[in-house]
């Protein structure tokens, strides 16, 4: 069974001969088989073992077998208990998500603190073609028919909030469960069974138990030709992936191009599925109106604008910055400068700067230059609401500021984060980087000029 595993590692360049590797230990037949031929072949592994205290004594026994096998072989062994059940009633997932979590989070921590350069799993032939007939049951597009494949990688939360990445490497797809038995008893080798595996409670098992037995028993080559399936549409998703590049520029997916063959919902999705969409959010954004804004689970917003798809994080809220005389103030979104220092220099350290100076007025649009003598402090920052109007320079009459951002062809984002400067009677002077206000603009009868810079941190 080596040189069938060793060519698909190298075939799929899985593991180099110097890297150091983790080695997820069940005490199952799989990852048994798995820490054997790696560990024989002279690989760099250590094991790791999770203790979900899920099936009492079992768990237990299971542990202690880990235990005496890298003993026995002499590999270094890394344990870890869980309380799955207390993490999945917080976090209100299943037992089964909620132990995936957990041992991934787990494993990129472990590769991080001992240099692995990933964490090798025991999946094999059978478990793709049950991930497969999984994924069909579910009504799966075509990523979903493409298996299990050779290599991943996770991101996980590390310890401090920080972001981990886990590289999970599976050496044992191109084998059979019968194969790695067989491998098994030939040596004699003892491993443990989980017994919840044996009963027919939850999909996978029903899949495992019943379907796939019943297929096999049609044709005993089944979960070969569901594998070999498989591969054939990963390259037709990378194809796709790769058209899915061109078609998604700086967080935007362009729609105009997908118009003509039907391929809009799919594209969205496969795109969006990476921030924590899921299908019936991309059916839903797809047939909103313009300027509709969809949350993800993961914290990310995306926008129908027109014929494109705009992509974003979330917006944080923002707390109004009181300015209640000339000077230098900061604000999480902008700084605000109030003094002698010239523009440039205060681009260059993004501040806000308000001062007096003889009249003239400013080309820069992140600088707005008022009458001083119309300005009234306090002075705040804060982003635009409901309802808000000013007399935009040029202009006579009142206008809705959605109007006005409506009418400079601003996205919803952009709109939703445009900060406004009010005086004391909360008249907005300056709608920031987009128009002054008429009334408090420079004109003839200008003595002094109040000049307001504004770097934003958008």
């Amino acid at each position: 069974m080596w040189s069938k595993v060793s060519e698909y590692i190298h075939s799929h360049h899985l593991l180099t001969d110097n890297g150091l590797y983790v080695v997820a230990l069940s005490g199952g037949a799989d990852s048994v088989a798995l820490l054997l031929l790696l560990s024989e072949a002279g690989y760099r592994v250590h094991a790791a073992h999770c203790n979900f205290h899920l099936r009492g004594e079992e768990s237990d026994r299971d542990e202690a077998f880990c235990e005496s096998l890298c003993r026995q072989q002499g590999v270094e062994l890394h344990r870890v208990h869980f309380d799955t059940r207390q993490y999945a009633e917080l976090h209100k997932v299943s037992i089964e998500m909620a132990a995936r979590d957990l041992r991934y989070r787990w494993f990129s921590q472990l590769c991080e603190d001992i240099g692995a350069v990933g964490v090798c799993v025991a999946h094999h032939q059978d478990d793709s073609a049950e991930t497969v007939l999984m994924n069909i049951m579910r009504g799966t597009g075509l990523r979903g028919l493409t298996g299990i494949q050779p290599q991943s990688v996770l991101s996980q939360a590390g310890i401090g909030g920080e972001s981990l990445e886990c590289r999970v490497l599976r050496p044992l797809l191109c084998v059979t469960r019968r194969e790695i038995e067989t491998f098994l008893d030939q040596r004699h080798q003892p491993y443990v069974t989980d017994s919840s595996n044996l009963q027919a409670d939850v999909l996978r098992n029903k899949v495992r138990l019943q379907v796939l037995p019943l297929l096999h028993s049609i044709s005993p080559a089944v979960p070969g030709s569901i594998v070999r399936m498989a591969e054939h549409l990963s390259g037709a998703q990378r194809v796709l992936d790769k058209m899915l590049e061109k078609l998604t520029v700086d967080n935007t997916l362009n729609l105009r191009e997908l118009e003509d063959d039907g391929s809009r919902e799919y594209f969205a999705y496969e795109w969006l599925r990476n921030y924590g969409f899921n299908g019936a959010q991309a059916h839903q954004i797809l047939t909103s109106e313009i300027g509709s804004i969809i949350t993800s689970s993961m914290g990310y917003d995306v926008l129908r604008d027109r014929e494109r798809l705009l992509l974003e994080p979330s917006m944080k809220p923002m707390k109004s910055l009181v300015i209640p005389e000339e000077g230098t103030y900061v604000v999480d979104v902008a700084a605000v400068h109030a003094d002698n220092v010239a523009v440039k220099a205060a681009k260059a350290v993004s501040r806000i700067r308000i001062k007096r100076c003889a009249p003239y007025v400013s080309k820069d649009r992140y600088v707005a230059t008022l009458d001083a003598d119309k300005v009234c402090f306090p002075l705040t920052l804060r982003r635009v609401e409901e309802g808000d109007k000013m007399i935009p320079f040029g202009m006579k009459g009142h206008q809705l500021l959605s109007d006005l951002m409506t009418n400079c062809k601003m996205t919803g984002f952009e709109k939703r984060r445009q900060l406004v400067l009010v005086d004391a009677r909360q008249q907005i002077l300056w709608a920031v980087a987009l128009r002054v206000d008429h009334r408090f603009a420079v004109d003839d009868t200008t003595h002094e000029v109040l000049e307001i810079f504004v770097a934003l941190h958008l």
